[in-house]
């Protein structure tokens, strides 16, 4: 198993938290981000929006690109998988601006392509914001652009979002980055086997991931692609006592107040009290981090962490609060790496 994290750029994951310890900073990413490769972990995930959906839209977000580039600079192993929009990103520039990050960084980019959720965003932004189908086409077109002056010396393209006449991309990355790409949609799961590396998930238990896993390694072969690599978000509690780690869930699963900008909570949670308390998880921590239950002790996460690697999974994108204290004892107690 791989392992990576999210680096905190919205200042944290927990909506019910308001102020978890980890400020969206550069000085706080830094810091972590070097301590990350000394404790062993593999590869960061820099997730893009302008803004803030954790904490509400009026808190800080750092800027994914240019907090990539600066840690491309102070960091010698750790894999940067930087989120990318195609809508928000013209592909030739991108293409230039992204080589030249890999090379800053000796080889070490990778691309998480998502084809944008949130239409308020793109509004307010000035910026095309299409239908479902519409963003999946549009991100097909965008990797040929990128993918083309990657790997050839000009480029024509002609299509129905992009067009391009003898572009140049010089110097090309150090190596072709790695492209990760998320979806459940038809769409989405056709676009990904047949264009990206790797198949990146929200969290849910190994019984659901492993036959998803199936279904993409099927699509990837039909496609006659090479096998893809596979990863999951997972929120991670990790305690000396199974009483103590499920006393931290409660911590953070407790609605006290509601953050700024969910005056709709309430409303969100009607039915029963069983729909309640699994609404209010799915709440608390995003990318359904908390469906792979990676909370207890180290012995019992290093067991559901092998009936992953069992279903196929390769990569573990890990949440967590306060993320520093919480990636040195993870590291410690279930990795075994410091």
């Amino acid at each position: 198993m791989r392992y990576g994290y999210w680096t905190p750029v919205f200042g944290g994951w927990l909506r019910n938290v308001p102020d978890e310890g980890m400020e969206a900073s550069w000085a706080y990413t830094k810091a972590l981000t070097q301590n990350a490769e000394r404790w062993g972990y593999d590869l960061t995930l820099i997730a893009e929006l302008n803004l803030n959906d954790i904490k509400g839209i009026e808190q800080p977000a750092l800027d994914a690109w240019s907090t990539a580039a600066a840690l491309a600079a102070v960091t010698d192993s750790i894999e940067l998988m930087v989120a990318v929009r195609p809508n928000f990103h013209h592909p030739a520039l991108f293409a230039k601006a992204a080589a030249n990050i890999d090379r800053i960084s000796g080889g070490r980019l990778a691309l998480n392509v998502v084809s944008s959720w949130w239409a308020d965003e793109a509004k307010q932004y000035g910026l095309q914001f299409d239908q479902h189908d519409d963003r999946y086409a549009r991100t097909a077109e965008w990797l040929t652009v990128v993918d083309g002056l990657w790997t050839q010396e000009r480029l024509d393209f002609a299509g129905q979002f992009y067009t391009t006449e003898q572009a140049i991309c010089s110097p090309k990355p150090a190596k072709r980055p790695t492209v990760y790409a998320g979806g459940e949609s038809e769409k989405a799961k056709a676009m990904i086997a047949a264009q990206c590396d790797a198949y990146v998930m929200h969290g849910d238990p190994a019984e659901a991931i492993a036959p998803k896993i199936a279904d993409m390694a099927a699509r990837r072969e039909a496609a006659g692609g090479a096998p893809m690599q596979y990863g999951m978000a997972a929120y991670a509690i990790v305690r000396d006592s199974e009483a103590e780690a499920k006393r931290e869930l409660d911590r953070i699963t407790s609605v006290t107040e509601l953050p700024a900008g969910y005056a709709n909570f309430d409303q969100w949670l009607s039915g029963t009290q069983l729909e309640r308390e699994l609404k209010i998880q799915e709440y608390s921590v995003s990318n359904r981090g908390l469906r792979p239950n990676l909370v207890g002790t180290p012995e019992q996460l290093k067991e559901r962490i092998a009936e992953y690697e069992a279903a196929g999974l390769d990569l573990l994108l890990l949440q967590m609060s306060p993320q520093a204290e919480e990636m040195e004892r993870f590291a410690t107690q279930v990795m075994g790496t410091t």
